[in-house]
């Protein structure tokens, strides 16, 4: 046996990120290894990560969930999509929704068919096309036994944590309460090799993961891996965030509200509605932010707004020495595509791939890191384009966004849509075409040209080829019962029924 073989694992911190982490070694490749997870009651947990996106389904296949007990345990509704209320500009709206918009050809995308017709004065919304998007707006939903319908979840973050713990504790791995008081590196190599605990325990390990959050406790605090700040191109910083009563049957979508300094989310749950606002305190002071998010919240408050400061941005290294960064210590790009959760998953996946034969390799580290970052950039992008490509004029806040340089690569595909309705999806990248065609056209981008293949179809072929799209969806949507009636009989929360 090599004596630097990896058989224990100690995972730093709970919550959503360390108890995934543990449920997915313990339950995917825990039969011989020791896996640890050190958290502390006292010390609280962000866990305001309440939206998700389709990619979880995949996770829970993994680990075998029951989709109806796991949304029952965590108070969970269906998600089709992301409302985006006042992006564009004041009283413009759209539906970022999960689906996939129209038919394609192999030479060019429904957009492009979509443009000549909306030209011709022919076509519906855009947003007409896509079941996900129609059934969102009608709050209807159904899981299709054939899969024929996109969707992710908005759960309980804190009762989530606690379904994987169960997972995980069922299938080996231990917890230990405690709080961390030093973290012990070897002296030769640097390599951490345990953490001391307040009460004296030593919790020793072959390799770490850092589930701290935005503390960093073990990749930064102690391995001072370093920081991209990304504040230049998202600016918030901040963020409220209060609990409140429900008062309307759950919708199968969150909302993003634009404000003058920011934006303000919704998330609908069985028992309740999560709420927060996120903001630049260059622009608005924590105090009018907080008034403005209990303003507009409905329902009673059902806990006290909690404030939550930030910096965008990710490690310079998500896998340092025999450490891995998961979750918010690795970086926070913002909760406004509900992208936090799966960056957790992404990298789970990724070191249960890369995880050592025997002792840790850097090779095994560069890939790790070249991957995730490649994922994180790409995702970078695509939150940056939801501030960037607007009409609104009307604050600081959205002048400067507005005006403000973006990454080359960002800027490139924006050009390339503005100039011909051409999108290409960068491989192993997070968001297909059809989530950049939605909000590039929703936050005001229409092409300037579409694709001359459209041209082989004559008017009435267009027209037939659309309305056809069309009859599908609707009909398709008004088999679905409403949201709320099939979440009652498929996965009713014992706190909802």
């Amino acid at each position: 046996m090599n004596k630097h073989a990896i058989k224990r694992i100690v995972i730093a911190g709970g919550g959503t990120a360390g108890w995934i982490a543990a449920a997915c070694f313990a339950k995917l490749i825990g039969k011989h290894l020791d896996i640890t997870l050190v958290e502390s009651d006292d010390i609280g947990t962000v866990g305001v990560g309440e939206a998700t996106i389709p990619p979880l389904l995949t996770l829970h296949k993994l680990l075998q969930i029951k989709e109806q007990d796991f949304m029952a345990a965590t108070n969970a509704t269906f998600k089709l999509g992301i409302a985006f209320e006042h992006w564009r500009n004041l009283d413009q709206h759209y539906i970022h929704s999960f689906g996939t918009t129209g038919k394609d050809c192999w030479a060019a995308g429904f957009q492009h068919f979509w443009l000549k017709a909306e030209q011709l004065g022919i076509a519906k919304d855009f947003g007409q096309y896509c079941p996900e998007l129609v059934a969102a707006q009608q709050n209807k939903f159904a899981v299709m036994g054939n899969q024929a319908i996109n969707y992710a979840y908005h759960l309980d973050a804190s009762l989530y944590a606690r379904f994987l713990r169960n997972i995980a504790q069922s299938h080996g791995a231990k917890r230990i309460e405690g709080k961390i008081a030093q973290v012990q590196t070897c002296e030769h190599s640097g390599n951490i090799t345990a953490l001391k605990l307040a009460d004296g325990q030593l919790i020793e390990g072959d390799l770490f993961i850092d589930c701290t959050g935005f503390r960093a406790l073990l990749i930064e605090q102690t391995l001072h891996t370093g920081y991209d700040d990304w504040t230049h191109w998202l600016p918030c910083d901040s963020a409220w965030a209060v609990q409140t009563s429900s008062v309307q049957p759950a919708i199968p979508y969150t909302r993003s509200i634009a404000h003058p300094w920011g934006w303000q989310w919704q998330i609908p749950l069985q028992n309740r509605v999560g709420n927060g606002m996120v903001y630049c305190s260059r622009y608005v002071a924590d105090d009018e932010a907080r008034q403005a998010l209990l303003n507009s919240v409905q329902g009673d408050c059902l806990t006290e707004p909690r404030l939550i400061k930030f910096k965008t941005g990710q490690r310079r290294k998500h896998w340092h020495k025999n450490c891995v960064a998961m979750g918010l210590s690795s970086g926070f790009i913002e909760p406004l595509e509900s992208t936090s959760i799966h960056l957790i998953q992404r990298s789970i996946v990724r070191l249960l791939q890369l995880l050592p034969y025997a002792s840790v390799e850097q090779c095994d580290i560069d890939e790790f890191n070249r991957q995730t970052e490649h994922e994180v950039n790409n995702i970078r992008d695509f939150i940056i384009l939801h501030y960037h490509v607007t009409n609104r004029t009307d604050s600081k806040f959205w002048q400067h966004c507005r005006q403000m340089a973006v990454p080359d690569s960002l800027r490139h595909r924006i050009e390339l849509f503005k100039r011909t309705g051409r999108v290409f999806k960068v491989p192993d990248e997070l968001f297909a075409e059809n989530s950049w065609i939605q909000v590039m056209m929703g936050q005001g981008l229409t092409p300037q040209q579409y694709h001359p293949i459209v041209d082989m179809m004559s008017e009435q072929e267009l027209r037939d080829f659309l309305a056809h799209i069309k009859s599908n969806v609707s009909r398709f949507v008004a088999q679905l019962p409403p949201h709320h009636d099939f979440i009652r009989h498929y996965c009713p929360a014992a706190k909802a029924q």
